[in-house]
């Protein structure tokens, strides 16, 4: 754990979070600010700072998959959802813990803004 990061500090039970699914090895929680009806986060219960270090640990990307599926399924996504990776500055990270975004709950309109 990082004792800086707001989404070890989650795992950690310091910071308040509304839990949608947990394993031994992931956190799915509801986003503080949503962008879609349905805006769950997913982490790894392991620190990794973004999506190229998690692809460094297979069954931890594994597992953030595993767990992005299973809330799209406790959520009832059956007309289609997005699994999104932001990574560095340009990429919108914002939390450098990495974590998936399930996103879903009504039509997601085009990838790109401004598009």
């Amino acid at each position: 754990m990082e004792n800086s990061c707001l989404f070890c500090r989650i795992v950690a039970g310091e910071i308040p979070a509304s839990i949608v699914h947990r394993t031994g090895t992931t956190v799915a929680f509801r986003d503080i600010d949503p962008k879609a009806p349905t805006h769950v986060l997913v982490i790894p219960v392991a620190h990794h700072a973004n999506v190229v270090e998690l692809a460094a640990d297979p069954a931890a990307a594994a597992d953030v998959l595993a767990t992005a599926a299973r809330v799209a399924e406790i959520e009832g996504l059956d007309d289609g959802f997005r699994v999104i990776f932001n990574t560095g500055a340009h990429g919108g990270q914002e939390v450098f813990h990495v974590h998936a975004h399930v996103v879903g709950g009504a039509p997601l309109g085009p990838m790109l803004a401004g598009q």
